[in-house]
């Protein structure tokens, strides 16, 4: 999980900046407001290995936890148990050879 981290920090960090001030500055509307933001974030994440392989491995986990975002999104920290049954999922999938990836953005 560490290393899809790093490499969306890496990468996307403009993007996931804003999308976390968007999701930070509108607690009980961010589902729609920052969608388009969101949209940015996976589109730059998505292109990479790592991440491929963490969707493949864990696409359920990752299904659940986007569904209890969306069931509750006055309250989105109830989604504790599904981000940590997520990253757990992650850190089980094997990234070897995956360590390369889209050129990094400029800021």
């Amino acid at each position: 999980m560490q290393a899809a981290i790093d490499i969306t920090t890496k990468y996307c960090q403009k993007d996931m900046e804003a999308y976390g001030s968007c999701v930070a500055s509108n607690p009980s509307t961010w589902q729609q407001r920052c969608h388009e933001l969101k949209m940015k974030v996976a589109q730059c994440t998505s292109s990479h290995p790592v991440i491929q392989r963490i969707r493949q491995g864990c696409s359920k986990e990752f299904m659940d936890f986007e569904r209890c975002l969306r069931e509750n999104q006055d309250n989105a920290t109830s989604c504790s148990p599904h981000v940590a049954r997520f990253v757990a999922c992650a850190e089980t999938v094997d990234i070897g050879g995956a360590d390369e990836g889209p050129v990094p953005q400029s800021s």
